[in-house]
């Protein structure tokens, strides 16, 4: 039994291996969901921020925590 979700789309194809290709052989398959058009920019400016390097002031406010968490 195929069970079908909300906001799925869905559309028919053959099935793998199929012979004749004749309507009764096509079956439902999942349609992979387009991507937005604003979804590329916004992945670059993540993996731009994500690679930046610490500053300085923010690596020695770390190390500090850690001294006081030691006492």
């Amino acid at each position: 039994m195929m069970t079908l979700y909300p906001c799925t789309e869905y559309t028919l194809t053959k099935p793998h291996g199929s012979g004749s290709g004749g309507p009764s052989e096509k079956r439902l398959a999942p349609r992979k969901p387009e991507t937005p058009g604003w979804a590329d920019g916004l992945r670059k400016l993540y993996d731009d921020v994500v690679s930046e390097p610490l500053p300085d002031s923010f690596n020695d406010l770390l190390k500090k925590l850690d001294q006081a968490g030691d006492d």
